[in-house]
């Protein structure tokens, strides 16, 4: 076996991701013990940190790691500061989308931005609005939490009721966290939890929707469809996932080694990936802040209703790969 073959075999415990978790929670619940008392703006700051840091080690072990045990690795991110969204939940749809060759369309991949032609049309205007401000930088900072935690809620409140045991066991965990959680934050914190639901758990996840407003764009070519954020200083709360198209194309390799795969061969994936690539965030703010970077309906699929596919709408979060999107019409369950 060659040093590099060694390398890159998959360690049976990944100790850098063990180690970010636990001071993930330590540094919430010391910013929450320790800082909320005496300095709560800063508390405050900690705290919407560590809910975007934890929204991005929820996606590593989604992704089957730190260790080669899938309820060990749930187990380590059990607790869900950030509120919203079931981690098994996110876990499936997540897993749906990294089928690159269906990404951005708007009914099979999960995490799309873009809308059917024939069910945007049939949208309220109030619908369509928030979706033109939603695809502007600023009205995914702002809006996108709140939109894509009410389409989520809503569609999966439905199938649960409609007898879905996967999703029923999946909220039914995730409420274990949070009889945790909130007490911890009502209680041991002392904080009121309307302003922990407006300030961490809302901030933490507009700055993932940061990372998550250009992830992806139409092309004709697949692989042409996933960014490449060269550098930023919010890499490591994303978990080097500004450097996306490297993570589609080795989803089993752990976010500390990201940054040397790309360094060693960066023109071919620069190549690979026909060039959708930026310097840093802020050039993407400076493009997009008040301007919507791609269009609300899709340019090229689902112009027209397919047979096969219902056409009264229900509504379904988008992006919950990155979450932070809007409730959209969905269709039902596949057969």
């Amino acid at each position: 076996m060659t040093r590099d073959s060694r390398s890159q075999r998959r360690a049976v415990v990944e100790w850098p991701t063990v180690a970010l978790i636990i001071g993930c929670y330590g540094a919430w619940l010391g910013a929450g013990l320790f800082l909320w008392p005496s300095f709560p703006v800063a508390a405050l700051i900690v705290m919407v940190l560590t809910v975007a840091l934890h929204s991005s080690l929820v996606h590593e072990v989604l992704h089957g790691h730190p260790t080669r045990n899938a309820l060990v690795n749930e187990a380590f991110v059990f607790l869900p500061v950030g509120l919203a969204w079931p981690f098994r939940r996110f876990k499936t749809l997540h897993l749906r989308h990294h089928a690159d060759e269906r990404l951005t369309d708007p009914l099979d991949d999960p995490e799309s931005y873009y809308q059917a032609l024939w069910r945007h049309e049939t949208m309220p205007g109030w619908l369509k609005a928030l979706l033109r401000v939603n695809n502007t930088m600023a009205g995914r900072f702002i809006l996108g939490p709140w939109l894509s935690v009410t389409g989520f809620f809503i569609d999966d409140g439905k199938r649960a009721l409609a007898g879905d045991r996967d999703i029923r066991k999946a909220w039914l965990l995730h409420l274990l966290g949070l009889v945790v959680v909130l007490p911890v934050v009502r209680f041991g914190f002392g904080m009121p939890l309307w302003l922990y639901v407006l300030i961490p758990a809302w901030f933490g996840q507009s700055i993932i929707a940061i990372r998550t407003f250009a992830e992806h764009q139409w092309s004709e070519n697949p692989e042409g469809r996933t960014i490449i954020v060269e550098r930023s200083p919010l890499s490591f709360l994303f978990l080097n996932n500004n450097l996306h198209f490297v993570h589609h194309k080795k989803p089993a390799v752990a976010w500390y080694r990201l940054p040397g795969l790309f360094r060693a061969d960066r023109d071919n994936w620069l190549k690979a990936n026909n060039g959708y690539t930026y310097p840093n965030y802020l050039a993407l703010v400076k493009a997009y802040a008040f301007r919507a970077k791609e269009p609300v309906v899709h340019p090229v699929l689902r112009r027209h209703p397919e047979p096969g596919r219902a056409f009264k709408p229900r509504m379904r979060a988008r992006h919950v790969g990155g979450l932070g999107s809007a409730p959209v019409p969905a269709e039902p369950p596949k057969e």
